[in-house]
């Protein structure tokens, strides 16, 4: 299966953003797995940004937009948005199918409180169940930016029947930062024996480096920090076999 993973840098302006998913999505082969980053609805912008106003329901605009545009490309597209909810809004993870049907949806369980930020002064966090969704014949776990420092999710999603990992990302610049995202992203697919796809914003406030990790951990694509479309061939043969020489899931006693 052919997976695209959109990098781009979302602004506040949700409408410049839809005009901006709509431009790079025209350059995206059509099938297969389509990934954009977390936020591509609206930026998460400054601490004080008041995020509930400007979340949408699922059925609003930028949905809207991805039915019309996986319908187009004959694609599932998986994007992060800010859920509307009658408090603070959800860190939502939609998945579109080719059909232009919502799949699925994931709502962020870890909110990003780390390094002197506070996600959870402006957003909910999601019910602590791990949810995956099946794209041609892969089973695909869904995980959000902070939710990689987890390994306890990933194991949740592999034990659902996950193949590969989808880790949509807004993933906040800084020192070490571009090595701990690599290294996370490889880890989790090497002690999950997983494929890992994980589209992140690029521009100066994000690190960018989306990237393709085989089930080896072998990093097979991967993006710099500006706009860019990267592809990847993942299979789920690929897994299996990793499995039959790496029977780590299978020998776990714990």
């Amino acid at each position: 299966m052919q997976v695209t993973l959109v990098q781009l840098a979302a602004t506040l302006d949700s409408a410049a953003n839809r005009d901006q998913v709509a431009a790079r999505l025209r350059d995206v082969e059509g099938g297969g797995l389509v990934v954009l980053p977390e936020g591509a609805m609206h930026d998460f912008g400054a601490p004080d940004h008041d995020l509930a106003a400007v979340a949408e329901p699922l059925d609003g605009p930028f949905v809207d937009l991805l039915a019309r545009e996986a319908r187009r490309l004959g694609s599932t597209i998986v994007a992060g948005m800010f859920e509307h909810t009658d408090g603070l809004p959800f860190n939502t993870l939609v998945v579109v199918g080719p059909d232009g049907d919502l799949a699925a949806t994931y709502r962020k369980i870890h909110l990003y409180d780390s390094f002197g930020y506070r996600e959870s002064d402006r957003l909910r966090a999601g019910e602590i169940e791990p949810v995956t969704v099946t794209v041609e014949d892969l089973t695909v776990g869904l995980m959000t930016c902070y939710d990689l420092r987890f390994p306890e999710l990933a194991r949740r999603l592999v034990d659902a029947g996950a193949d590969a990992f989808v880790v949509p990302a807004a993933w906040v610049a800084g020192e070490h930062k571009v090595d701990h995202w690599r290294t996370l992203l490889r880890a989790r697919a090497i002690e999950n024996t997983v494929w890992v796809a994980a589209a992140g914003q690029g521009g100066e406030r994000y690190s960018g480096h989306s990237l393709v990790a085989d089930p080896w951990g072998t990093i097979v694509e991967e993006a710099a920090g500006g706009d860019e479309l990267i592809t990847a061939q993942i299979a789920v043969d690929a897994v299996q076999h990793s499995r039959d020489v790496n029977p780590s899931l299978a020998n776990r006693r714990m």
